[in-house]
């Protein structure tokens, strides 16, 4: 049976800087990322039950696909979540924070790094992410969604800057307005709990 992922509701408050207008007309392509990933495991499927060479060819094609669809799905979930529940601060006191404070010497200093990344040129997204075997917390750029993302290591905090997240409330040249106004708006407190999840 081919697995159906649902599309996720979110429950978003008025943000600082980002518009209610953005934000929906950005869950709509969240929608658009869940209803490609099934309409692929479908194709998929189909394709595997044809026995010849364009069959097979099909099958390998479309599944270059389903990483770019199924990680942009997933990567907005982390996304919209930060928002859910209004801006809390981190925990100074919490395993995040002195984490942070261990691997870069200060938060601050994590901060303006994990800001710079950002700023790559090109679109994609920066990720704050846990390495399950090292046991550290790492930033990285993922170019779109599919390519970059490191194995075995959890999302911690998921920053879109695809132009379709800021542009039409901050124009092109706003992308460090953008970047500020998601830490302003972010509730650290979903950071803390996929930090918590992946030390599971």
């Amino acid at each position: 049976m081919i697995k159906q992922f649902e599309e996720k509701k979110f429950s978003i408050p008025k943000l600082k800087g980002i518009s209610t207008k953005m934000i929906e007309e950005h869950l709509k392509l969240y929608a658009g990322y869940v209803k490609n990933t099934n309409l692929i495991n479908s194709m998929i499927d189909m394709y595997s039950k044809v026995d010849d060479e364009g069959g097979k060819y099909s099958v390998s094609e479309i599944t270059r696909r389903f990483s770019f669809e199924y990680n942009g799905m997933r990567n907005h979930e982390i996304y919209f979540s930060h928002f859910e529940g209004g801006p809390k601060e981190i925990s100074k006191d919490g395993e995040l924070y002195k984490s942070i404070e261990y691997i870069w010497g200060s938060f601050d200093v994590w901060l303006t790094r994990f800001k710079t990344i950002a700023t790559t040129r090109g679109v994609g997204w920066a990720i704050l992410y846990f390495d399950k075997k090292e046991k550290v917390l790492i930033n990285a750029w993922v170019d779109e969604q599919h390519l970059g993302q490191l194995q075995n290591c959890e999302v911690i905090l998921a920053l879109d800057m695809w132009e379709h997240s800021f542009v039409a409330d901050y124009q092109p040249s706003g992308k460090k307005n953008y970047i500020e106004d998601f830490f302003v708006n972010l509730n650290w407190q979903t950071c803390e709990h996929n930090l918590a999840n992946a030390l599971k």
